[in-house]
């Protein structure tokens, strides 16, 4: 019998290699037992394909298998309730931050500017007994101070206030200047007479604002003060001016006939409206009225020329009240 030793070689080779092959499983699991390899239990295909796949099993080795969607939420509940310190179920206590501090040479706590300044002017209007000798006048304003924070200030504060005279007043004051011109040189000496008063003061007025947004604020102020009151009477004159290079012309002027003083303590109160120009600006428009009364203290009237002074207009010195009305910008 012929024996093709081709076929041979090829049917050897295979059957060393389906060999080497079998033992490599078991000569790995010979090493991690460091001892004489295991037999391997059977395995039935059939049965484990034919067998439905059991989902309720509870045993380890089905965990991968047995993962519900409610287990992940109740896994991510758990992870966001997650805080040192706080009981399991609760959330963490909520962290409580202060207001910023500004505080600087110039700023207040609050982010308030410390020192403000103001400038303004308007008209006044005399009240009362005032009223019946004065007309409503002009006025100026200027002032400022200090800020302990947004709501309360105190400010430093100078007013210059000026009225005119009633007619009536007038017509009354030169009667009266004529007849004693005539009883004492037997001839008027007054054609026209004119008359006005004005009252600087300086008063120190706390600040309270009470309300206060983006653009509009309100507050109120007040408080006492030094009030210097001046009251004259005029009469139309010509003047004559001389200058070394120009030479010499004439002028017309009013000049006093009669004059009075009268310095008192007073009060004022009153309140005002602001309006920022810009949000990011500090400058504010404001506009407020008050109420100001002064104690002045009312003289005799007294054309005798029998005492010490003359006093043909006692209103000058009694107590005087108005209104002021002022426009400006705070700074």
């Amino acid at each position: 019998m012929t024996i093709n030793m081709n076929r041979l070689s090829a049917v050897l080779a295979t059957t060393a290699a389906l060999a080497f092959l079998a033992a490599t499983p078991a000569a790995m699991q010979g090493q991690e037992t460091s001892g004489a390899a295991q037999p391997l239990a059977p395995i039935s295909l059939k049965s484990t394909l034919i067998a439905p796949l059991d989902m309720s099993s509870s045993s380890s080795n089905a965990d991968d298998l047995n993962y519900l969607s409610n287990v992940g939420a109740v896994e991510t509940a758990k992870a966001e309730g997650f805080s040192f310190g706080a009981r399991e179920g609760q959330p963490p206590p909520r962290r409580r931050y202060g207001r910023p501090n500004y505080s600087d040479s110039h700023t207040n706590a609050d982010g308030s500017a410390k020192y403000s300044f103001f400038a303004g002017g308007g008209f006044t209007v005399p009240v009362s007994k005032t009223h019946a000798y004065a007309t409503p006048g002009w006025k100026i304003q200027a002032g400022g101070g200090r800020n302990f924070n947004q709501a309360v200030g105190v400010m430093v504060e100078f007013d210059y206030d000026k009225f005119g005279m009633q007619k009536s007043t007038l017509t009354n004051q030169i009667n009266l200047y004529n007849n004693l011109c005539i009883q004492n040189s037997g001839q008027s000496c007054l054609d026209q007479l004119g008359g006005n008063i004005h009252d600087w003061s300086f008063s120190l007025n706390p600040v309270v604002n009470f309300y206060a947004s983006d653009t509009v604020g309100a507050y109120v102020t007040g408080g006492p003060g030094f009030y210097h009151k001046y009251t004259q009477f005029t009469t139309p004159a010509i003047g004559t001016y001389c200058d070394p290079y120009y030479g010499c012309y004439q002028y017309q002027a009013n000049q006093p006939v009669d004059w009075y003083t009268s310095n008192a303590f007073g009060l004022n109160i009153g309140a005002g409206l602001t309006y920022k120009l810009s949000r990011w600006a500090n400058q504010r428009f404001y506009m407020e009225a008050r109420y100001v009364w002064t104690d002045n203290k009312q003289r005799p009237y007294d054309v005798s020329g029998t005492t010490n002074y003359f006093n043909a207009f006692p209103q000058a010195s009694e107590r005087t009240t108005w209104i002021p009305v002022t426009f400006g910008i705070r700074f």
